[in-house]
């Protein structure tokens, strides 16, 4: 590989649109990955203001972090991916924001019979107690205000 062709710093986050700073952290996060100069100075390949788009698009769609890596650690990491190797990864994402999407759905239709108390334990509760899973701590509030061992 070439050191001409090897991006600083600097230039990867103007081209993906982030900032240093960020670069640094999906580095550390092991989402992207340089190498070093002889000076220790991080240089990058082009792909990966590839793999910075991904990580922002996942974002965008409400996906941790650790969701994103696990996506990109099915891309390969040496060059940029192919066609093929997008679809595979796409695939896996859609399962997930579909169903996501259905819970949402869920919880927005559901909205009515929230009395906003706090207590969340409601039989029809779709945010934090689904299938009424609090009842089996007894009667009354279960997670406002929140309980010495929460705190």
């Amino acid at each position: 590989m070439d050191r001409l062709d090897l991006l600083p710093i600097g230039e990867v986050a103007r081209r993906s649109g982030v900032s240093v700073p960020t670069v640094r952290f999906y580095e550390e996060r092991g989402l992207i990955t340089s190498v070093r100069t002889t000076g220790n100075q991080r240089r990058f390949e082009r792909h990966v203001l590839r793999r910075i788009a991904v990580v922002r698009a996942g974002q965008r769609f409400g996906m941790g972090l650790a969701e994103i890596g696990e996506a990109l650690a099915t891309l390969p990491a040496d060059h940029p991916p192919t066609k093929r190797d997008w679809v595979r990864m796409s695939s896996r994402w859609h399962a997930l924001l579909t169903a996501r999407i259905e819970a949402m759905e869920r919880v927005r239709d559901g909205l009515s019979s929230c009395i906003g108390c706090g207590c969340l334990s409601l039989r029809s509760c779709p945010v934090y107690n689904h299938d009424d899973e609090l009842a089996a701590e007894g009667p009354g509030p279960r997670r406002w205000p929140p309980a010495a061992r929460d705190a």
